[in-house]
């Protein structure tokens, strides 16, 4: 079987080689190096060892992937004639894609792999920033940084910074979340005695200092919650504080009930917000919207009954599970497909109704469950051909409405008036409009138009009494005017 010892060359030069390190690639028969790319490196050639590196790789291939694949690839074939030792710079278990790559060979059974160890470069890097990594801290590759990675409440260092380039990928992912001045520290050759430490603002970092395969940066954390607005957890946060018992009043007597309409106001705003393309309102009412979800996981765990953790994994798992075509084998090419699958999907999850419109129900909305009771009906074949029938189901439901306005007393009047607003709904299903939505449009535009209706009766005499209602239409037709305009 293919044998490969891997050795880790430490982070610095020669003198924080342990003696046993120094023993192992003296006594290694074929010796083999990620890269010439390290200071230890000139000085065990000085001493007599013979090496062969795998710089060429690099220089042959854009992605570090294919670096990484490609030097293991050479490692099992050279391993096949005899065994052999490859060495890596730090600690082959710490941020060395190449072992990582070796040890997933030896668990397919495919090579025999001892890993002698080394001293990472992490002891350095602590030492030489004064920081304690058990207050807590991350080490992330500067390769495939992204923002959801960082944790900014705790000490992050990262590695594999080699140019400019990474660094500029590296700033501008931490620059989403953390300020732009914020303070970092440019380690250069930590442990040795060409240790360099640099500190600058975020926004310098691909063009203040030279970069090479010793650099780590540093990017130190912020406690304060007004600093981390920008992750969840600080949010999460001050739910729960305003719910302690030092929180607001308010909010700690706040409960599913109580919210239910607080919900429904910041969802329409937020349409409102959309509707006008106003990404900074936009903004603002996803937020209120968000704190709405946040208040009632908070109240949730405040109750014992669940937490934002059940949230998330019940709707991350359904989102999985619904789209096959993304996360499996299925195929779904068209938007019918996609609803197709969804539909049979969510039909297997759920147990089978007593009867087709149970749970179509809606409390906040009449308009709601109405359109879900059409739509579910319609799925059964109990629906007109076409919207012409269901325009003369409005005529009919209409002249009905009428008599009974004329004859009829208030139950009548009652009933005959839901049945003319069922057809209406009916007519929005066809078109595909949301009645609510519809209705919603309306309100608002009569708010709009009424308050320049007030304000023009405010700007003349003051008192509504003074002008008839011809001269309150003019300024209803004023302010209609004023917004085709726009």
């Amino acid at each position: 079987m293919n044998k490969i010892t891997v050795i880790g060359l430490g982070a610095s030069d020669l003198e924080q080689l342990s003696l046993g390190t120094y023993r192992l690639l003296k006594q290694a028969d074929h010796l083999y190096i990620r890269t010439e790319e390290h200071p230890v490196v000139a000085e065990l050639r000085l001493e007599g060892l013979n090496m062969e590196s795998f710089d060429s790789i690099y220089e042959a291939n854009d992605s570090f992937e294919d670096v990484y694949q490609q030097i293991v690839d050479k490692l099992l074939e050279l391993s096949a004639q005899q065994p052999i030792t490859y060495a890596v710079p730090g600690h082959p278990l710490v941020a060395e894609r190449t072992v990582q790559l070796l040890i997933e060979k030896e668990r397919t059974g495919e090579i025999e792999l001892h890993i002698a160890g080394g001293s990472s470069f992490l002891d350095p890097i602590f030492t030489a920033l004064r920081i304690d990594p058990i207050e807590g801290f991350q080490l992330l590759d500067g390769t495939d940084l992204k923002r959801d990675d960082v944790r900014m409440d705790q000490h992050v260092l990262i590695g594999q910074v080699y140019d400019a380039f990474v660094a500029s990928d590296v700033k501008l992912s931490l620059m989403e979340k953390y300020p732009d001045h914020h303070v970092v520290t440019i380690v250069t050759s930590a442990g040795s005695r060409d240790e360099k430490l640099t500190e600058i603002p975020l926004f310098e970092l691909d063009r203040a200092v030279t970069l090479n395969n010793l650099t780590t940066v540093y990017v130190p954390p912020l406690l304060d919650h007004e600093q981390r607005l920008k992750e969840w957890s600080s949010f999460r946060d001050i739910i729960a504080t305003l719910r302690g018992p030092d929180g607001c009043p308010w909010d700690r007597e706040q409960t599913h009930e109580s919210l239910k309409r607080y919900l429904i106001e910041e969802s329409f705003e937020l349409i409102q917000a959309i509707d006008e393309e106003d990404d900074d309102a936009i903004i603002e009412e996803l937020g209120d919207v968000l704190l709405q979800v946040f208040l009632h996981a908070q109240i949730g765990e405040d109750n014992g009954y669940f937490s934002m953790e059940d949230v998330l994994e019940t709707v991350g798992s359904k989102m999985i599970r619904r789209h096959p075509h993304v996360f499996s084998q299925t195929q779904a090419d068209t938007t019918e497909e996609v609803l197709t699958n969804w539909q049979a999907i969510k039909e297997l999850e759920k147990p089978k109704p007593s009867t087709l419109l149970e749970g179509q129900e809606r409390l906040a909305s009449s308009l709601l469950t109405s359109y879900n009771y059409q739509k579910t009906a319609a799925k059964v074949g109990f629906d007109w051909p076409s919207i012409e029938g269901a325009f003369d189901k409005f005529q009919e439901e209409w002249i009905e409405f009428q008599e009974e306005v004329k004859s009829g007393g208030p139950e009548q009047q009652l009933d005959e008036l839901g049945d003319v607003l069922f057809t209406i709904v009916n007519i929005a299903r066809f078109l595909k409009i949301s009645p609510e939505e519809a209705m919603w449009h309306t309100n608002e535009k009569f708010k709009s138009r009424f308050q320049f209706v007030e304000q023009s009766v405010k700007q003349g005499s003051g008192n509504f009494e003074d002008y008839t209602l011809d001269e309150l239409e003019e300024f209803w037709q004023q302010a209609k005017r004023k917004e085709e305009s726009k």
